[in-house]
């Protein structure tokens, strides 16, 4: 069953077309990677699904909620079960990694509660617990301007998954990154959809890295989508249809038939 299906989606930024009639659906618990080269419409495409971007028209339908028909209420309580992890992991810096954490439940609190940082004994654990799957136990009350740039990004997925998301959007999550730190972010992104059965969009312009860990490639060029199918069966030709002059810079090795 779908947990998010977009039909028709189309955004115009002024006179600029950013999307064009997109349409695609997400099984729960997938784990789907969008490719293409920078400026095709990825990062638009994610953001419009939680309404971050407003869409110019089409249909975005999240777990039997219409996103686009949500006042601001509903949209804020729609929110919390979607999860956001950033490129630039928009922490704030001079708050501990516990602090960070807890703002993801921000969507459940009133306007006062959340200025107060008032939080429950058990919304705090949950933070703990967290912390501790993604091996962040130790630096759960250093500021965060104290971490590199890995830790940043597990405190970014932490923060996320004390929304408990039915659905995480990752947009570009290891670009920031060294090739160990974006290691161990894909493979604890990867054991979270695996073992907790949430789903995961994600924005990758590294289509190796896309390939391995994947349940399904979606390729977009030019704000249209020009493939849309398992990993194993993405052919050199369409990575070159998707990065155009670019794709002799890309890592890829086509799967043998």
């Amino acid at each position: 069953m779908a947990i998010l299906a977009i039909n028709n989606l189309t955004k115009y930024y002024k006179d600029v077309r950013a999307l064009t009639d997109v349409s695609l659906k997400v099984k729960a618990g997938e784990f789907v990677t969008v490719i293409g080269r920078s400026g095709a419409g990825k990062s638009t495409l994610l953001r419009c699904v939680n309404r971050m971007i407003e869409p110019s028209s089409g249909r975005i339908e999240f777990d039997g909620t219409d996103m686009r028909s949500l006042g601001r209420r509903d949209l804020r309580r729609a929110r919390t079960r979607i999860g956001m992890i950033f490129q630039h992991f928009n922490l704030v810096p001079r708050q501990t990694v516990i602090e960070n954490v807890l703002h993801g439940r921000l969507g459940y609190k009133s306007t006062l509660q959340g200025s107060l940082g008032i939080y429950g004994d058990e919304e705090k654990n949950h933070a703990v617990e967290v912390l501790e799957r993604l091996g962040l136990a130790e630096q759960m009350h250093k500021r965060c301007d104290q971490l590199s740039g890995g830790q940043k990004q597990r405190v970014g997925i932490a923060r996320a998954l004390v929304q408990d998301p039915r659905l995480i959007l990752c947009d570009e999550p290891i670009a920031s990154l060294d090739p160990s730190s974006s290691k161990t972010i894909m493979d604890h992104l990867h054991r979270i959809s695996r073992d907790m059965k949430i789903t995961i969009l994600m924005n990758l312009h590294q289509v190796d890295v896309a390939i391995k860990y994947s349940d399904r490639i979606i390729g977009i060029r030019e704000g249209s989508i020009v493939y849309d199918g398992e990993p194993r069966k993405l052919k050199k030709k369409t990575v070159a249809e998707i990065y155009g002059s670019d794709a002799d810079d890309i890592l890829f090795e086509e799967s043998p038939d």
